[in-house]
């Protein structure tokens, strides 16, 4: 049974830091290519990051340089590490494979407000 578990997310003043965690389960999961994923209320589900089983990582043009994907095979996890935050990062937050094509997880929340 595939499942997703993201975990980390909160509300933190602009500027801040978050460290989310995916964990992921029925999949093999180091030879697929993985993402992090984000939708803000009222816009569509977009791409935020992704990396390769060869750890080679592609972001965004919004986040590049403020947030960091990685991954540890060992433990199928799945990270990403925010810094710098601003308003509009606030979304719901989600991994999947990339291109996706597993169920959605439940998300989890990133707010970023003073």
């Amino acid at each position: 049974q595939v499942q997703l578990v993201e975990s980390g997310g909160g509300l933190v003043q602009p500027g801040g830091s978050l460290r989310l965690s995916c964990a992921v389960s029925g999949i093999i999961f180091g030879t697929n290519t993985m993402g992090w994923y984000r939708q803000a209320p009222g816009k569509e589900r977009e791409l935020v990051a992704h990396i390769y089983s060869n750890d080679w990582t592609n972001y965004a043009d919004s986040v590049k340089g403020r947030f960091t994907i990685s991954r540890d095979n060992a433990k199928n996890t799945v990270y990403l590490q925010m810094n710098s935050l601003k308003p509009e990062d606030t979304a719901v937050y989600y991994c999947n494979t990339y291109p996706y094509r597993l169920d959605w997880g439940q998300g989890t929340q990133v707010t970023v407000s003073s």
